[in-house]
Formats: C-alpha cells, structure tokens, sequence
C-alpha cells in the first residue's frame, strides 16, 4: 500500500501557513483540505501543496510526518517557494 507524506501551504492575511499530513491519495485529500472537510485547522484557507513523500507503509509515512512537524525550518524553506510556479516534486 502506497502512503503519502505531505506539506501544504497556504497565504493568509496572517502571514503563510503550513500544514504536515498524511494520506492514501493525495488528490482526495487535498481536495477536501480546500472543501472545508480536513482537519479543523486547515479550514477557510486555499492550499497549495508544497512538497510529498512516499512511503511503501503507513507507519513509514506515520514517522515521517511526526518528523516534518517538528522541523520548522523546513517548512518554513517550503513555504518561501509558495507563490513559485514550479510543481512541487514528489520523492
């Protein structure tokens, strides 16, 4: 089963947002991140994805995450690229 990591950003008149998370289809996911129906501190904000994993197992992709919570400084070099036009890539 194929597991994905994933950071979102988003522009809000408080500065760029991030958010760390994990799914089995990311599309899905994103998709209800900018319906309203993600977590509850993803609501009422456009996001974008920034940068996804994958993981072979959910407790890869469970780790991953807890990690990239932690590290501030990558997210923070993520949502400095928010506005670029390039996709983000997938590793």
């Amino acid at each position: 089963m194929t597991c994905y990591v994933y950071v979102l950003g988003s522009d809000s008149r408080y500065g760029i947002r991030t958010y760390v998370g994990w799914t089995l289809d990311l599309e899905r996911r994103l998709a209800q991140h900018n319906a309203g129906t993600g977590a509850r501190s993803t609501r009422g904000y456009g996001w974008s994805l920034l940068y996804a994993e994958r993981h072979e197992t959910r407790q890869e992709a469970m780790s991953r995450e807890w990690h990239l919570k932690r590290d501030r400084a990558l997210r923070k070099h993520l949502a400095q690229g928010i506005l670029s036009p390039d996709p983000p890539q997938l590793k």
